[in-house]
């Protein structure tokens, strides 16, 4: 940042690498609690006509 231009490395295949699977977990476990709020709801009203 502070060492001016050209002194940063480029990011090596291996850290490419782990950042795509670090940002790939990231979206599913999103999609996943996106999923989980949505049906929630219906779950609960599902217990209570149970109850």
């Amino acid at each position: 940042m502070f060492g001016g231009p050209g002194l940063e490395q480029p990011p090596t295949p291996e850290e490419i690498r782990a950042a795509e699977i670090q940002a790939s977990a990231t979206v599913k476990s999103g999609a996943i609690t996106c999923l989980v709020l949505y049906l929630t709801p219906f779950a609960l009203d599902f217990v209570r006509k149970l109850i």
